[in-house]
C-alpha cells in the first residue's frame, strides 16, 4: 500500500469500512479517558476556582517580585488578616509549619481522584446482545440499564471539544419512553461510528452473522479485538488499531502519527460522503445560517434589551444591569449556539435511516432508523419568508421538547433551508413522500384555499381565525394526512398515517354554534402538533373516519421498523 492511499485510509470516512466484534453479547469497557472527560472538567473547575481565590498567595510565593510591597499599618491589618485561617490557609499552614502534612494531604487527595476514577471505568462496561444494549455503572450504587434493540428510535454521536483531543466520542441510544436513553460515554471515536453500525444492523432485523462484517479468523485474533477495544482504538478489518499501527508506522514516531489521526479527525466530515449518493445531500450556505439568525426572533428579543439597557443607563437607572444583562447574555448564548450547531450541517440517506451532522469544533450525528418518524412540520417565520427560507422539526419517540437543549436540537432536522430543501428532507424521512405528495408541498408551503387539492376550512371560520382562515386546509393521500396552516408563522404538517397514535375531534360551545370542529392527530411527544384548528363539523366527522380506518390499515402494512429483516 503506497503512502498516499494509507492517507485517505486515515480519513474519516474510513469508519464505514471499519467492523468491531463488540456485539458478541460479552461485556467490555468503555475508553479508558471516560471517567476523566465525564467528572474531569468539573475538577479542573473547581482547581481553578481555588487556584483564582489564591493567585495572591500564590504569586508572593513563588513569584516574589510581583508581589505588591504593602507598608506601614497596612501591612499590620494584612499580618492579622493573615493569621485568620479561614481568610488565609496556605498561610496558616506556611505559619504552623505544616507545610509537610499539607503536601501528603494533596497527594493522598489526587491518588484517591485517580484511584476513584480508575475504579469508576474498571466497574463500568456494556454489552450488545442480540436484544438489547446493556450498561452497567457505578461503585458504591450499581444501576443496570437496557435499551431494547426494538424500540431504539434514534442513534447520536457526539464529540465534544474536550472529548475529540482524546479521540473519543459519546453514543447515546434514544429509546421509546421516558427517561429511557442509554449512553456509551465514551468510546474511540471510530469505534463509536461502527459500533452505531452494529446496532442499527442488529435493530434492523438482520441476524447476528451478518451483521457484524469482517470477523477475526482465530480466537487469538478475537482476543486483541477485545483488548483493542476495551482501550478506545479503532479495530479496521478485522485486525485490531495497534497492530496497524505498528505495521504501518515504518519509521513514524508515535506522537507524530497519534497528531496526524487527529488532525484528520477534526478535518473529516460527519457524514460519509460515499454512504449516499451527492443529491441526496442537503448542504447549509454559511451566510444562509448567519442571516437567519439574525432574522430571528431571538434577534428582535436581543434589540429589544439593547435598548432597554440604553434608556436605563441614559437615565442613570442602574437596575436595569442586573435585570437585564443576563437576559441579554442568555439570548446572545442562545444565537450564537445555533450558528455554530449549524455549520457543516448535513444530512442524508443511508440503508440504515436519515443520518444528520452539524458542528464545528464540538461535533454531533444522529441516526433516525426508518419507522421512527412520527411527525414532520415544515415552519416559516415571517422575516424569512422574502428569502424563502423554512426549518424543519419532528415527532421522534424519546425526544420531547422537555427533555433538555440537547433533545430539541435533535429533533431539528433541517435549521433553514429553501423549499426544494424542504421536499428532499421529507422525502428522506417519509420514503416516497416526494411523488405521493408532488403537487401537494408546494401548495401546503405557500398556498391557500384549495390549491393543491387541499379541503379549506369554510369562510365561517373567520369569526375564530380572521388572519389565517384562508391557509386552514387538510389533505389525506397514500398514507400521508397533511396540514397546512398559519401567516405570520407558516406551517406545513405532514403524519405518516401508520405512525398514528390516535385521532380526536374536538367541539367547543362556540364551534358548535358556527358548526365548526377541531380535527387532532395525536402522534408521540414532541415540538409538532397536528391540529387543523378550524372544519366544517360534516368534513370532520368524515376526516375522523377515513383517517382512523387508514391508520389501521397502513399499520398492519408496515414493516420499516425492521428495515434489513428482508436481508436476513
Amino acid at each position: 500500500m503506497s503512502e498516499s492511499d494509507r492517507d485517505r485510509g486515515a480519513a474519516a470516512p474510513a469508519a464505514a469500512r471499519r467492523a468491531t466484534d463488540l456485539a458478541d453479547g460479552e461485556w467490555h469497557r468503555l475508553h479508558p479517558a471516560s471517567p476523566l472527560l465525564r467528572g474531569g472538567l468539573a475538577l479542573i473547575a473547581i482547581i481553578g476556582f481555588v487556584i483564582a481565590n489564591l493567585r495572591e498567595r500564590l504569586v508572593e510565593m513563588f513569584l516574589p517580585v510581583f508581589a505588591p510591597d504593602l507598608g506601614g499599618e497596612v501591612d499590620r491589618e494584612f499580618s492579622d488578616w493573615q493569621g485568620d485561617w479561614a481568610n488565609d490557609p496556605i498561610g496558616g499552614i506556611v505559619l504552623n509549619g505544616l507545610v509537610g502534612w499539607a503536601l501528603l494531604a494533596v497527594v493522598l487527595v489526587l491518588a484517591g481522584i485517580v484511584g476513584g476514577f480508575w475504579l469508576s471505568w474498571r466497574m463500568h462496561s456494556f454489552r450488545i446482545t442480540g436484544e438489547a444494549v446493556e450498561v452497567r455503572s457505578g461503585i458504591l450504587f450499581r444501576s443496570h440499564r437496557s435499551a431494547r434493540l426494538d424500540r431504539i428510535q434514534g442513534i447520536n454521536v457526539q464529540r465534544p471539544l474536550f472529548a475529540r483531543l482524546f479521540g473519543a466520542a459519546k453514543l447515546e441510544l434514544s429509546v421509546a419512553g421516558q427517561s429511557g436513553d442509554v449512553q456509551l460515554s465514551y468510546l474511540g471515536s471510530t469505534l463509536a461510528d461502527s459500533l452505531r453500525a452494529d446496532i442499527l444492523r442488529l435493530a434492523s432485523g438482520a441476524r447476528a452473522a451478518k451483521a457484524a462484517g469482517v470477523r477475526p479468523d482465530s480466537a487469538a485474533d478475537v482476543a486483541a479485538i477485545a483488548d483493542a477495544a476495551a482501550a478506545g482504538e479503532p479495530v479496521a478489518d478485522g485486525v485490531p488499531g495497534h497492530a496497524l499501527d505498528e505495521a504501518s508506522a515504518a519509521g513514524k514516531g508515535r506522537v507524530s502519527e497519534l497528531v496526524g489521526r487527529r488532525v484528520g479527525e477534526f478535518m473529516a466530515p460527519e457524514l460519509d460522503p460515499e454512504l449516499a449518493p451527492p443529491e441526496s445531500v442537503v448542504h447549509i450556505p454559511l451566510g444562509r445560517v448567519i442571516g437567519s439568525t439574525l432574522l430571528g426572533g431571538a434577534m428582535i428579543w436581543t434589540v429589544i434589551l439593547v435598548g432597554v439597557l440604553a434608556a436605563g443607563i441614559f437615565t442613570q437607572q442602574w437596575w436595569v444591569l442586573f435585570s437585564f444583562v443576563p437576559a441579554l447574555i442568555g439570548l446572545v448564548s442562545y444565537a450564537w449556539s445555533r450558528i455554530t450547531k449549524s455549520l457543516r450541517y448535513s444530512i442524508a440517506g443511508t440503508p440504515d435511516g436519515v443520518r444528520i451532522g452539524h458542528g464545528l469544533l464540538s461535533t454531533g450525528n444522529q441516526t433516525i432508523p426508518p419507522g421512527r418518524v412520527h411527525a414532520i412540520e415544515a415552519t416559516q417565520w415571517l422575516l424569512w419568508r422574502p428569502f424563502g427560507w423554512w426549518t424543519v422539526r419532528v415527532n421522534v419517540a424519546g425526544q420531547s421538547i422537555s427533555a433538555g437543549s440537547d433533545a430539541a436540537q435533535r429533533t431539528l432536522v433541517l435549521p433553514v433551508g429553501t423549499a426544494d430543501d424542504v421536499r428532499r428532507v421529507l422525502d428522506l424521512l417519509v420514503p416516497g413522500s416526494a411523488i405521493a405528495l408532488a403537487d401537494v408541498i408546494g401548495a401546503g408551503l405557500t398556498g391557500r384555499g384549495t390549491d393543491g387539492g387541499f379541503r379549506p376550512a369554510p369562510r365561517r371560520s373567520a369569526w375564530l381565525h380572521p388572519l389565517s382562515w384562508r391557509r386552514i386546509g387538510w389533505i389525506e393521500q397514500d398514507g400521508i394526512a397533511a396540514i397546512r396552516r398559519g401567516v405570520l408563522l407558516r406551517g406545513l404538517v405532514v403524519v405518516p398515517l401508520a405512525r398514528l397514535q390516535s385521532v380526536a375531534i374536538q367541539r367547543g360551545p362556540v364551534r358548535r354554534m358556527l358548526r365548526l370542529a377541531s380535527l387532532r392527530l395525536h402522534t408521540v411527544t414532541g415540538p409538532v402538533t397536528a391540529t387543523l384548528p378550524a372544519v366544517d363539523a360534516i368534513d370532520a366527522e368524515q376526516a375522523f373516519e377515513s383517517v382512523a380506518r387508514e391508520a389501521v390499515e397502513r399499520a398492519a402494512l408496515d414493516t420499516s421498523d425492521h428495515w434489513g429483516a428482508a436481508h436476513a
